[in-house]
């Protein structure tokens, strides 16, 4: 098989790839909106409002704590991203979670470039990505970091140790991880926001307000995967030429 059929076929598998975990995000919030019609899961999550509430302007303050370790100690921080959502709505979820993932990215990052970076250097060495990212990064600098923030082809919380060994300075890198989270935060605080407004037992919504959640929602992911799309193609692009004139450099 020649190099033109195989990037055709490596196409349409990453965009069977894209299709299923999108599908699986949209199975994944029927889901939840059934578990919580059916399960008594509203009254525990009110209590858990009711906690923050007591807390006062500290709630949001606790849940960005909560996401700075969460990040720094490799847990997946989907679960609180949807929670703020749920708990804050939009606005203060939305700011929650940016300073949230934004600080415990650049601690991440800080920790792998000043504390720890033998461990995390074994660590990259084992990465076969590792070696094209880093030359990647030293051509295009933040520009890369922009794009592999909007297309995870990386787990978020490896790449914010990855970067701290690779060639960018720190607020380059904090201001776009920044900026590029910005898409997916959105996503997935609007699904814990449709989630939470599915448990409120205060008063019902009407037609038109879920048609309106609905449409938010679809559109949220279509942009989404959109920019997705975007990005792994450009990403994809790039590293080849980079890989190109690698090789050239090393045969001439």
């Amino acid at each position: 098989m020649t190099t033109d059929q195989r990037v055709p076929v490596s196409n349409r598998r990453q965009r069977i790839v894209t299709v299923v975990r999108w599908l699986s995000i949209l199975l994944i919030v029927a889901a939840l909106l059934t578990i919580v019609r059916w399960l008594p899961i509203g009254h525990a999550m009110e209590a858990t409002k009711g906690w923050i509430s007591g807390l006062g302007v500290w709630g949001p303050v606790a849940l960005a704590l909560w996401y700075i370790v969460a990040t720094v100690l490799f847990v997946p921080g989907t679960i609180l991203t949807l929670a703020a959502g749920a708990m804050f709505g939009l606005v203060v979820g939305m700011i929650t979670v940016s300073i949230g993932s934004t600080l415990g990215a650049s601690l991440a990052f800080l920790i792998a470039r000043y504390v720890a970076r033998d461990q995390i250097a074994a660590m990259a060495g084992r990465n076969r990505r590792f070696g094209a990212i880093d030359r990647a990064i030293g051509e295009g600098g933040w520009k890369i970091v922009a794009l592999l923030r909007l297309s995870p082809a990386i787990p978020f919380n490896l790449q914010n140790y990855l970067y701290g060994l690779m060639r960018i300075r720190f607020w380059p890198y904090v201001v776009t991880s920044w900026l590029a989270m910005l898409p997916g935060t959105f996503l997935y605080v609007y699904l814990g926001h449709v989630t939470g407004v599915a448990m409120e037992a205060d008063r019902s919504r009407t037609p038109g307000e879920w048609t309106l959640l609905a449409v938010g929602l679809l559109a949220t992911v279509v942009v989404t995967v959109y920019m997705t799309r975007l990005a792994r193609r450009a990403l994809h692009e790039h590293m080849s030429e980079s890989a190109a004139d690698n090789d050239e450099w090393r045969t001439s």
